[in-house]
């Protein structure tokens, strides 16, 4: 089973940059494609980025393209989210979530592993 921990999340202004970071434990990372989702209150749970499990390979939300960058460093049982020109529309608990394949998929359905969430708020 793998155990996601999320971390950085927190209070940024508008404009601003914020980086989460997601540790992963348990069964071989480089097993599983990783993605990030994001849900404001009162919302569905929205598809942020995804990478592939072992090879550069990323999809991203149409509302975050050109402004946030997942990476992974397999090495480490870890994935980031740069995230820039931060807007207080991107306000919600981010989560890191896994799934046991290759490909990263923009389905919260398609992944069975899920992190506590950490929340962003983008406010002046």
């Amino acid at each position: 089973q793998v155990r996601l921990v999320e971390s950085g999340g927190g209070l940024v202004q508008p404009g601003g940059p914020l980086r989460l970071s997601c540790a992963a434990s348990g069964p071989p990372f480089s097993g599983y494609a990783m993605g990030w989702f994001r849900q404001a209150p009162g919302k569905e749970r929205e598809f942020v980025a995804g990478v592939a499990a072992a090879f550069n390979f990323t999809i991203y939300g149409t509302s975050v393209k050109g402004r946030f960058t997942i990476s992974r460093d397999n090495a480490k049982n870890t994935v980031e989210l740069q995230m820039i020109s931060l807007k207080p529309e991107d306000t919600a608990i981010y989560y890191c979530a896994a799934r046991q394949s290759s490909f990263p998929t923009n389905s919260v359905a398609d992944y069975r592993y899920w992190g506590q969430g950490t929340q962003v708020t983008v406010s002046s």
